[in-house]
């Protein structure tokens, strides 16, 4: 009978608790979202299921070896998450080369003053970093100046930036603010239309912009380069996430090694994006997770976010006081990066309000704009914090 009772309490049936329960749900339901919405599926599947498998008492699966067990005693996503983020933080660069690899720098190039809108909303990360380094004045020591920043980026919606700067500033929140930025980049359909509504008019819903121009092969070549060099001249804590991105374009761009492009963007991408967000899903333990901490993050993210979209909206608008030809203010809100569901977004509601208004391309000029702001921002607070 002892020997029943022993192997009983060995077993997850007795170790699990109301909070465990409730995580499971969590899982559970991104899982769902993922499958049958298919919200982010690349990505809220894998987190998904490492909220489930994390959750399961006993498993030990996200053991670390920095916990003191070293290598032997630690779980298999413990050591991804030491040696893929925490101590090498390897993965979200991995991500960002498949990303330049898929990337098309034309819309920007052709309308180069996209890279403002793009830049204005950034300004939602700023919004969240203030904000949380505020709280402090309500109840002392809420967040450091590591965890600020790392919320704050979550209003860039950049998943694999968001991990980034977490692993070097805040690894005690890097599942929270990852699983956040992700839920919100796949609401994007639900949180940027009634903003984008709110803050233009029909009128200028409805501005038709002129077609973009065909971009040469030269300066699609050229400007990434361009744009690397100046970069991390000014800011070189940006380069692990810039010089991937950048690599991964020119691979695409040149022409001349199409394996190392497929394999940037298929395999090596696919890859580090199962181990990366199974990782993140295992970061968010029952115990980690049900803090007040934890909701503050959930609203600050949501006002990072929203802010962000406000920022290229409202910087599009007054724009148009200056040029000839407008744009529509739509395009701004796609400077949140969220490639490229935030581009989608922008055309469907032009389309809305005039069927022959088609604005993708458009608004993939600060869509990019907003992946390359959202890496520098990055860059500054490593370079002022870390």
């Amino acid at each position: 009978m002892s020997e029943l009772v022993s192997f009983l309490e060995s077993t997850g049936l007795l170790n699990i608790d109301w909070r465990d329960a409730i995580m499971l749900l969590v899982g559970l339901t991104l899982v769902f979202l993922a499958i049958t919405k298919e919200w982010e599926p690349y990505e809220l599947l894998p987190i998904g299921l490492g909220i489930l498998i994390v959750n399961l008492p006993l498993t030990g699966v996200a053991i670390s070896p920095s916990d003191g067990g070293g290598t032997q005693g630690a779980g298999i996503f413990g050591v991804i998450f030491h040696y893929g983020l925490s101590f090498w933080n390897i993965l979200p660069p991995v991500i960002f080369l498949g990303i330049g690899a898929l990337t098309d720098f034309g819309p920007l190039i052709s309308n180069p003053k996209t890279l403002l809108l793009g830049a204005a909303a950034q300004i939602g990360i700023f919004v969240a970093f203030w904000g949380a380094l505020g709280l402090n004045f309500i109840a002392a020591d809420t967040f450091s100046l590591g965890e600020a920043a790392s919320i704050g980026i979550i209003g860039g919606a950049d998943g694999p930036t968001t991990i980034f700067l977490s692993a070097n500033l805040a690894p005690d929140i890097l599942g929270i603010t990852a699983v956040i930025a992700y839920t919100y980049m796949a609401a994007v359909p639900f949180i940027q239309p009634p903003i984008m509504k709110l803050l233009t008019t029909k009128k200028e819903r409805s501005i038709v912009m002129k077609p973009v121009r065909e971009v040469s092969k030269t300066e699609k070549m050229i400007f990434p380069i361009i744009a690397l060099i100046i970069i991390l001249l000014v800011v070189p804590r940006a380069a692990p996430l810039i010089s991937m991105l950048v690599v991964g374009n020119l691979f695409k761009e040149s022409g001349v090694v199409p394996r190392l492009t497929s394999a940037a963007s298929n395999e090596l991408l696919n890859i580090a994006t199962i181990l990366l967000m199974l990782t993140v899903g295992t970061q968010l333990q029952a115990d980690l997770v049900f803090k007040l901490e934890t909701v503050l993050i959930l609203v600050l993210g949501l006002v990072a976010f929203a802010a962000g979209t406000t920022g290229g909206i409202l910087f599009a608008k007054f724009m148009n006081l200056f040029l000839k030809d407008k744009i529509n203010p739509l395009i701004g809100s796609a400077g949140v990066s969220a490639v490229p569901m935030a581009a989608r977004i922008s055309h469907h509601m032009g389309q809305q309000e005039n069927p022959n208004n088609f604005l993708l391309h458009h608004a993939l000029g600060p869509n990019v704009a907003g992946v390359i702001g959202s890496a520098v921002v990055a860059g500054v607070f490593l370079s002022l914090i870390g």
